[in-house]
C-alpha cells in the first residue's frame, strides 16, 4: 500500500468505520465459530475487533513488516499472526470454522491469484464453513487512494461465479446502499 493508503487504514476514523459499519454489515448476524481465519489483516484494525468476538483467530498477512507489527501488538492474546501468502497457506485442510477477508482482495495482483486465494480459503474451511468478506467498488476517489498500489478491482457481478468455480457450494454477493454503492459484501459456503 502507498503511504497515504496505509495511514488511512491505520487511522481511528477507519477503525470506527470497521467496527460500526463494515463488520456488522459483512457478518450479517452470522456466528463465526471457534477457529476463525482472517486473510490480509494489514494494520490489523479488523483483527482487533474480530479478536473480541471469537475464541481463536489466525491472521495471515503477506507483508513482512505489517505481520511483525501485528504479531507484536497481539502477543498474549487469542490471535496468532502468520506471515504467509494466502494463495499458498501453510494450514491443514478443514482447520477453520469461518474465514474473513475485509477490503483486501483488490490488493491481490491478478484475478488468477485472487481465485487461487479463494480456493485456498475453501481448502482450509471445514464443511459448512463460511467465507465472509467485503471489498470496494472502484470510483475515481478510490483509484486516487490506490495510486501506486497493487490494485486489481474485483467485479461484484462476477464474484459469485468465481466463488462457485473454486469449490464453494453456494455464494451470495450484495451491493451496499444507498446508490451509488461503495462496497459489496459476500458470503460463500463450503
Amino acid at each position: 500500500m502507498n503511504e497515504e493508503h496505509l495511514r488511512l487504514c491505520a487511522s481511528a476514523e477507519w477503525a470506527a468505520t470497521v467496527e460500526n459499519e463494515i463488520l456488522p454489515w459483512a457478518l450479517h448476524g452470522r456466528e463465526l465459530g471457534d477457529n476463525v481465519l482472517e486473510v490480509g489483516p494489514g494494520p490489523g484494525l479488523t483483527t482487533a475487533v474480530l479478536s473480541r468476538m471469537v475464541p481463536s483467530l489466525t491472521a495471515v498477512e503477506v507483508d513482512t513488516e505489517l505481520a511483525a507489527a501485528l504479531a507484536e501488538r497481539m502477543a498474549g492474546s487469542n490471535v496468532e499472526v502468520v506471515h504467509a501468502d494466502a494463495t499458498t497457506m501453510p494450514f491443514e485442510n478443514a482447520r477453520f470454522s469461518t474465514a474473513t477477508c475485509f477490503t483486501m482482495l483488490h490488493h491481490v495482483p491478478s484475478p488468477e491469484l485472487q481465485d487461487r486465494l479463494m480456493g485456498e480459503v475453501r481448502r482450509v474451511l471445514r464443511p459448512g464453513g463460511v467465507f465472509i468478506g467485503v471489498d470496494s467498488i472502484q470510483s475515481p476517489e478510490w483509484w486516487e487512494l490506490h495510486r501506486g498500489d497493487t490494485c486489481v478491482p474485483v467485479d461484484p457481478a462476477g464474484l459469485r461465479a468465481r466463488l462457485l468455480r473454486v469449490g464453494f457450494s453456494d455464494a451470495e454477493v450484495e451491493l451496499s446502499t444507498p446508490a451509488p454503492p461503495r462496497r459489496f459484501r459476500f458470503a460463500a459456503i463450503c
